[in-house]
């Protein structure tokens, strides 16, 4: 599995460079220019087709088909031809090769390490001079809008998730969120009732939980962590410690004391028995986490996605679950001041030589992030988190959030404890690498709890991988 896991991530490596190599030789005759705001607007009589890139499933895209319905009864003249393009790294490919000719989609789902790549040919279009546009449009109902956001749907927007669109380093917004996801702590709720343990809010408090569980079930491994990497980024955001920057030559600022401590600290937890990853134990931690308690090797905590909610329910036994799933925030070195991680894909807008078409891409993607009932339909048939607080408000969401419980509703579950911690959100640095530096911190993890170190040599054999995984880093980009 380790040996898998590196080669993939080396082949990766490889086509990142490669797609690195084209965008960067790209004739810039072939990108358009930036988008400027013509004077009159967009205008509504000439007849736009617009492309769009997604990973969708069927009913994903059949949400998304009536939506495109009544946005057109908006903006009759504007086609949406959408496509899914099989996974993100699919998408993410697929642009990178395209805008080598100029021949790239109007919009596309991405993550900010897709953007920055995307950059290096100057291809993504800055959304602030569309964001603050207080230009008008009169749709085909008659209904006059500014053609930007006004402040009170900026201000509905989830922070953090907003946020995320301007982490590039310049300070200039690069995407809207359209639905997003999370880390969430599952654990089982039936134990913890029974044995008189308290959900652990800290760090500390989730160290003594683990031992009080080994204590009760020694042959047990108390939690299973899905993602080294969210891991380490996390620690570093709540710890106010160094991760990476968008900005210098230096960006893979990782390697520091407070990083080598938590991580030489759950090195001693894994060794302990406490904890296992997924790559570690070989498959996700929620296959632990289903166990029945009488198997060897069980878990009693889980954090993992909240988007995978269904995988962390056990299955039934003669018509019942064996035990109910809880669901809280992951544990927090100051619980009053949360940080926790956004996952899940926001949108971007491909520069065009047709400002008519810059224009119309975002009144699409204007409409799906600000629309509360596409983004109410959109969550329920996905199992994301809604970018936009005044979903809450819907009547129709609002009874889906009153269904939440830990058993058969245990996604609607997982979405109502993202909604709640809607102000923990944090996002990190996008640049080109960015990527690499996941891949990196998750192997030093790996690296770090499964080697057999004499106790005196720990700090040095720590900092000597920290070494290793900068390094890696640096030639990974060709620095």
């Amino acid at each position: 599995m380790k040996f898998r896991k590196i080669l993939v991530s080396v082949l990766l490596a490889v086509a990142m460079l490669t797609s690195m190599l084209s965008l960067f030789s790209c004739n810039k005759a072939k990108v358009a220019p930036e988008f400027v705001m013509p004077e009159n607007g967009f205008d509504t009589s000439k007849k736009v087709t617009i492309t769009f890139y997604h990973t969708m499933g069927a009913a994903l895209r059949e949400v998304l088909d009536a939506y495109i319905i009544e946005f057109n009864k908006l903006y009759p003249n504007i086609k949406i031809e959408h496509k899914q393009v099989g996974s993100y790294d699919d998408v993410r490919k697929t642009i990178s090769t395209e805008i080598t000719v100029g021949d790239q989609p109007n919009i596309a789902y991405c993550y900010p390490d897709h953007v920055a790549l995307y950059n290096m040919a100057k291809a993504v279009q800055t959304l602030d001079v569309l964001i603050d546009s207080d230009k008008t449009v009169t749709d085909a109902l008659g209904n006059e809008t500014i053609i930007g956001l006004t402040q009170e749907q900026k201000d509905d927007f989830i922070q953090g998730y907003y946020e995320e669109g301007r982490e590039f380093g310049d300070g200039k917004m690069y995407t809207l969120p359209l639905s997003k996801s999370t880390e969430v702590l599952y654990y089982n709720k039936t134990f913890f009732d029974e044995h008189g343990i308290q959900v652990p809010k800290t760090w500390d408090e989730l160290e003594a939980v683990c031992q009080r569980i080994k204590e009760i079930d020694p042959d047990s491994i108390p939690l299973g962590y899905d993602s080294e990497a969210n891991w380490f980024i996390t620690m570093c955001e709540q710890l106010g410690s160094d991760y990476t920057t968008a900005n210098g030559d230096n960006n893979f600022t990782f390697n520091n004391e407070t990083n080598r401590s938590f991580v030489k600290r759950f090195r001693e937890w894994y060794k302990k028995g406490y904890v296992t990853t997924q790559e570690i134990h070989g498959a996700y931690t929620s296959s632990l986490f289903t166990m029945a308690e009488s198997e060897v090797g069980n878990s009693y905590m889980s954090i993992g996605s909240s988007a995978g909610a269904s995988h962390q329910r056990p299955k039934k036994v003669n018509g019942a679950y064996p035990f109910e799933v809880g669901i809280a925030t992951v544990p927090q070195v100051d619980a009053n001041n949360p940080k926790v991680i956004s996952q899940g894909p926001s949108l971007c807008i491909f520069k065009k030589s047709d400002p008519q078409e810059v224009l119309a891409s975002w009144l699409f993607i204007k409409y799906l992030t600000t629309k509360v009932e596409f983004q109410a339909q959109f969550s329920m048939a996905s199992g994301y988190i809604p970018v936009i607080k005044s979903v809450k408000d819907n009547p129709i969401y609002a009874e889906y959030l009153n269904k939440a419980d830990g058993g058969d509703f245990i996604t609607t579950l997982s979405v109502k404890v993202g909604l709640e911690q809607e102000n923990a959100y944090y996002t990190s640095p996008a640049f080109n690498g960015s990527s690499v530096a996941r891949d990196q911190v998750g192997f030093l993890i790996q690296r770090c709890f499964v080697a057999s170190w004499k106790d005196s040599e720990v700090d040095a054999k720590i900092k000597a991988e920290f070494d290793k995984a900068v390094k890696e880093c640096n030639y990974q980009i060709g620095k």
